[in-house]
């Protein structure tokens, strides 16, 4: 979606997009493999931020590759089964903090608290805010803007 926050946080300078595999449904390695293209394309630390299944595919990527990484701005990650997509549930290398809706259809507040234990994350709070996306009015998000700059 175009007015989604990422989109418009990909626009300003700085930002790098990881592109989007097609889908869906949800290819993790293909996913990961992006990731990965981004982040070993520079050679200045980075700050991943992701969204929902974006989340998830940093967990992968952290548990397959090391690269240079300050930190990730996990938002709203969706409860999967481990049926689905098995997901790392061990600490993050790097700092993160992760975004929780007390609203989410995906994540219950007890889901979010257990991923954010699980990464070793810090968790926020946002209040109800569905799933944090344009769907639920998110096309601006700069509290968004000032969790990045605590990373």
């Amino acid at each position: 979606m175009p007015d989604h926050w990422m989109r418009r946080f990909a626009q300003r300078p700085g930002f790098e997009w990881a592109p989007e595999p097609p889908g869906p449904p949800y290819a993790p390695d293909e996913r990961v493999a992006a990731l990965q293209t981004v982040v070993s394309a520079g050679e200045a630390p980075v700050v991943l931020v992701a969204h929902s299944a974006g989340c998830l595919t940093v967990a992968l990527w952290a548990a397959r590759h090391t690269g240079p990484v300050r930190g990730a701005l996990l938002v709203t990650p969706p409860d999967v089964p481990p049926d689905q997509i098995v997901v790392p549930r061990t600490r993050l290398p790097f700092p993160s903090i992760l975004v929780a809706s007390r609203n989410d259809p995906y994540t219950s507040v007890a889901g979010f608290q257990a991923l954010a234990d699980d990464w070793g994350a810090d968790l926020v709070d946002a209040g109800d805010v569905g799933h944090l996306d344009s769907a639920t009015g998110f096309g601006s998000w700069p509290d968004g803007e000032r969790l990045v700059a605590r990373l």
